[in-house]
């Protein structure tokens, strides 16, 4: 596994011209199902599952673990895969880039802690319980919960 950063050149070169593939967990904590909301594009301000990109020479697996510690200092479980997605975004956090295309990995992880450390992308982080009641969430989101088998009606 790479963990040199990119080059910022670089990467606003990949970002712009080819999909990213990611992780993204639903992270499903004692107290409820762990969500962030975000300070960066793309889905900026929104209450999202946490994830990230899969550095090269990283198995799937590894990205899971890598991304809940880095993001959330959590140690995860995977309890199952939920699929391959696609999300469009029509802005994306580099300058001269037509929007931003992930096709992420879903997965369903419980923690292994309750101890949880916010990182620089998120301003806040709360557990949410089902069915989600006067959470507007967003339809990537909604999507991956269903896919969990969360009530969110």
């Amino acid at each position: 596994m790479s963990d040199k950063p990119v080059p910022q050149a670089e990467w606003e070169s990949i970002v712009s011209h080819v999909p990213l593939v990611s992780v993204d967990l639903v992270v499903e904590h004692p107290d409820g199902v762990l969500l962030g909301k975000r300070t960066n594009e793309p889905a900026k301000g929104e209450w999202f599952v946490p994830g990230g990109t899969v550095q090269k020479h990283e198995s799937l697996t590894e990205a899971v673990h890598r991304v809940a510690k880095d993001e959330l200092g959590l140690a995860v479980s995977i309890q199952e895969q939920l699929g391959v997605y696609e999300h469009f975004y029509d802005v994306a956090h580099v300058d001269d880039a037509d929007g931003k295309h992930y096709v992420p990995i879903g997965y369903h992880v419980t923690t292994e802690g309750d101890s949880v450390d916010i990182d620089s992308q998120h301003d806040s982080l709360r557990t949410f319980s089902p069915p989600f009641e006067g959470l507007d969430l967003h339809p990537y989101v909604r999507a991956y919960l269903l896919d969990a088998g969360f009530d969110i009606e």
